[in-house]
């Protein structure tokens, strides 16, 4: 008779047990650690899911307007853009330090701001509150239509006309067309017409000149010339009604017309020459700049 065969015995190990062995055995401190640990971060999380919204809303962690410190605004800035952009999202409901999403509910409140062209970041500083890095836009004409004037930055932006105290209007380079609608979206939109964008991009070009050519107004007309049909140039007319031809806009010139350098440096040396842009005894004149600056440089070939 063949001798019994032993039946071969497996080990049954419960996870309890395993467990149980680790925590007595050589990993008792790891073990020990790890469940300190994870009752403390469960602790944690459970009482702060219960008291966060005191929190957030605890008058120690609110912020207010003067809580945010943003990029110092320019001169021509009359009022605080931190109290406008307050007003307007309605921040100040529960805006608090302690809020995760804080940065980004203010970067976006700021973002929508007519004046503010790009929010370039937003950080917590626990000394200040909130500082916001700005860029701003600056208006450099006024576009007199329906009766108001509408400050516009040099990419053809409207901007809130409130914002602009009456006694600054004169200040900046007018613009007048006499079929000229008001902008076709809210301030902070692009004006919709191309010939404002022209108008804003002279007006920047000519930046302190301005005033030492004693301009008035930039005035966009259909232009025919050269056989072009349908482009629009631009006249500057003075403070004593001489007319410069300017021409294209900035980046807008048809081919063989005179640079937005050239045509500057021409009224540069008329300035320096006459003191002004008038005529013998101050009598009004037309400067057609493109065909006085060709005839000056065949003069010079010769």
């Amino acid at each position: 008779m063949s001798p019994r065969k032993r039946a071969s015995r497996i080990p049954f190990v419960s996870p309890v047990g395993n467990f149980a062995g680790f925590v007595v055995g050589p990993g008792r401190t790891l073990a020990l650690g790890l469940i300190v640990v994870s009752l403390f971060g469960g602790a944690w999380y459970w009482g702060w899911e219960e008291v966060h919204g005191d929190v957030l809303t605890s008058p120690a962690y609110q912020l207010s307007a003067d809580d945010i410190v943003v990029t110092s605004r320019p001169a021509w800035m009359s009022f605080d853009i931190r109290e406008k952009v307050f007003y307007d999202a309605s921040l100040q409901q529960n805006l608090s330090i302690m809020d995760r999403n804080l940065n980004e509910r203010i970067a976006a409140a700021f973002a929508l701001h007519p004046w503010v062209a790009k929010v370039n970041g937003v950080r917590k500083s626990y000394s200040a509150g909130v500082v916001v890095d700005l860029e701003y836009r600056r208006p450099v004409c006024m576009v007199h239509t329906c009766g108001k004037f509408i400050p516009v930055d040099v990419e053809g932006y409207a901007l809130p006309a409130w914002d602009i105290p009456r006694s600054e209007i004169g200040r900046y380079p007018r613009v007048e067309c006499p079929d000229l609608s008001t902008p076709r979206g809210p301030s902070g939109d692009k004006w919709g017409d191309p010939r404002v964008l022209g108008a804003a991009r002279i007006a920047d070009a000519l930046g302190d000149r301005w005033k030492k050519y004693r301009l008035r107004l930039i005035e966009p007309i259909a232009s025919t010339r050269d056989g072009v049909n349908g482009g629009t140039e631009y006249l500057l007319r003075t403070h004593s009604h001489s007319k410069v031809v300017w021409g294209r806009a900035p980046g807008m010139e048809v081919a063989g017309e005179p640079s937005t350098e050239a045509k500057l440096a021409y009224l540069d040396e008329e300035v320096k020459r006459y003191g002004n842009l008038e005529g013998p005894n101050g009598w009004p004149r037309d400067i057609p700049l493109q065909l006085l600056i060709q005839n000056q440089r065949s003069g010079q070939s010769q």
